[in-house]
């Protein structure tokens, strides 16, 4: 058996082969005298069968057999992704400890006529059971802080209003925070039709918000008049005080910066609890391994009435049987968003195309108004063109991907993405979510060339054989592996792999985070002598990863 090591064009010009990789590393092995040093407790490795560090090392490089080789992949994965898991669940727990939340005992009127006489429909058995999940954290004494995971249109906003509702029950202020002026107006719109004539205030708060009414709101707060602030990142400016603010949701959180986030936590006494939403499903390997620090409750089940979407698979040749269909649906009175890819490195490529293809669809159909969304528009241009469709007033939005979170509009019922081989599965999923918000029967389409790579073809199969937000997200992970999937830069525990990898080592995440925490229960900061080689080990990780600082 050969090791082969990855080498670039750069090392291979100046002869460093994977053969003279090879021969490096052996000399270096064969100068090693001493063992290498162990970093896993004698307990761990007599639990799991595990070779030692220094012969799992060799091993590695050069293996007597496969089986040799497998033992000693094994080990150093396990290794890998056990410090991970020791790091955040150590972490977590020294954040329980030292901050204290407000205890919600109450549950008073405000939420009971909200349950009894507001409520539009009965809730699922799924947004039950994270309310009771909530309701046991914000009792706890200690500070919550949970993730919200659910696919679109499950029903998080409704959850998170529910428990805005304790909060202002025992004495409390609440505030959501949205990543765009768009999503933080809809937001309101959504609570403000919930709780319909109930005394509570809500109260907007953008950039957009200025003069004389800026003024009353930021008094409002400060004396406890207004119940509930909707806003952007607004809310986090050091004019904004609260008179006492308990609970804090955050939607999308991966939009916001980590420094952003943590000056909520300097809004009040107490620290405030924690819901962190998020309609990008994250399969659970990965949830385990980025937000380890939160406590993840899900919604997977979608509300009763909702048609799932169809989702069609359309070659570019068979464009004119499109444009018949979507022509056949605005005169049904619906309408339609069409997205075209925007990326990066060809932005100015991607913008003509989109101005062509405007150009296109205007002359395709007269008949009809269009609105044209990017991200090079002035931010108040973008605002007015996305709230002319949502009032109706035009029948197609041409847009990049500025419209994958948040736009509601019950309306649309067809989704057309052109070029859909440039997008991410977890991508398309996200700009499917933008239909199927009403009662009607909902269409996505997704438009490619003929000729496309097996890869591709097997992401496109994916969208359409299921609504599932969870299969996608695992699939998307196994396809792209988790390097390329939003947030790892913003989890505040950053970490690099070396051989261990989440999309393909879910057993090994899991046995390594059950032993982290058998760990962490019996000894919460390392102390015993049995732990001190782990927290040893940490101490010598912690100074080469990056600290993204003390915020989930």
């Amino acid at each position: 058996m050969r090791p082969y090591y990855t080498t670039t064009e750069k090392m291979k010009k100046m002869g460093l082969t994977s053969r003279a990789m090879e021969r490096l590393t052996h000399t270096l092995m064969e100068k090693l005298k001493e063992p290498l040093p162990e970093t896993l407790p004698p307990f761990i490795l007599q639990t799991h069968y595990f070779m030692g560090r220094d012969e799992a090392l060799r091993a590695i490089h050069f293996p007597q057999n496969a089986k040799e080789l497998e033992r000693a992949r094994v080990r150093l994965k396990f290794e890998e992704l056990f410090f991970v898991q020791l790091n955040i669940l150590r972490y977590a727990s020294y954040q329980r400890h030292k901050y204290h939340g407000y205890v919600f005992q109450r549950i008073g009127d405000v939420f009971n006529n909200f349950y009894k006489k507001n409520l539009p429909f009965e809730l699922t058995g799924a947004q039950k059971r994270v309310m009771h999940e909530i309701r046991a954290d914000l009792c706890s004494g200690r500070q919550m802080n949970r993730l919200l995971q659910g696919d679109v249109g499950s029903g998080k906003t409704l959850v998170a209003l529910m428990s805005m509702l304790i909060a202002i029950d025992n004495g409390c202020q609440a505030c959501i925070m949205a990543p765009t002026e768009i999503l933080a107006e809809q937001h309101l719109q959504t609570i403000q039709a919930f709780l319909r004539d109930m005394p509570v205030r809500v109260e907007l708060l953008t950039g957009m918000v200025k003069g004389k009414r800026r003024s009353e709101i930021l008094e409002g707060l400060i004396d406890g008049a207004v119940h509930i602030l909707v806003g952007t990142h607004a809310v986090i400016e050091d004019t904004v005080q609260f008179h006492r603010l308990g609970l804090v949701v955050i939607d999308e959180q991966h939009r916001f910066g980590v420094a952003q986030r943590a000056k909520l936590w300097s809004k009040g006494d107490l620290i405030p609890h924690i819901l962190v939403m998020t309609a990008t499903p994250i399969p659970r390997t990965l949830a385990m391994t980025l937000y380890g620090d939160l406590d993840v409750s899900v919604i997977d089940e979608l509300p009763p009435g909702r048609k799932p979407i169809r989702t069609t698979h359309v070659f570019d040749s068979r464009i004119t049987w499109l444009y018949d269909g979507m022509r056949k649906q605005i005169l049904e009175g619906r309408q339609i968003y069409v997205v075209f890819p925007l990326i990066e490195e060809s932005e100015k490529i991607d913008l003509k195309n989109l101005e062509q293809g405007f150009e296109t669809l205007k002359e395709a159909f007269p008949e009809f108004r269009l609105s044209k969304v990017h991200g090079k528009m002035k931010p108040a241009d973008k605002e007015e063109e996305m709230a002319r469709f949502v009032k109706g007033e035009t029948q197609m939005l041409v847009a990049t991907t500025v419209i994958e979170v948040g736009v509601n509009v019950p309306n649309a019922s067809v989704m057309v993405i052109l070029d859909a081989q440039r997008f991410g599965l977890s991508q398309l999923h996200q700009l499917r979510g933008r239909v199927g918000r009403g009662a009607d029967q909902s269409y996505c389409i997704l438009v490619t060339p003929y000729k496309l790579s097996e890869e591709t073809r097997k992401r496109i199969d994916i969208m359409c054989e299921t609504n599932d937000g969870f299969r996608i997200a695992e699939a998307d992970l196994k396809l792209r592996g988790p390097g390329d999937l939003e947030g790892t830069q913003q989890s505040g525990m950053a970490f690099d792999l070396k051989i261990a990898d989440i999309a393909r080592d879910g057993q090994l995440v899991q046995m390594a985070r059950d032993e982290a925490q058998r760990i962490i229960d019996a000894d919460p900061m390392l102390e015993q002598p049995q732990h001190q080689l782990l927290l040893l080990r940490l101490k010598q990780l912690r100074k080469t990863a990056v600290d993204w600082s003390k915020i989930s």
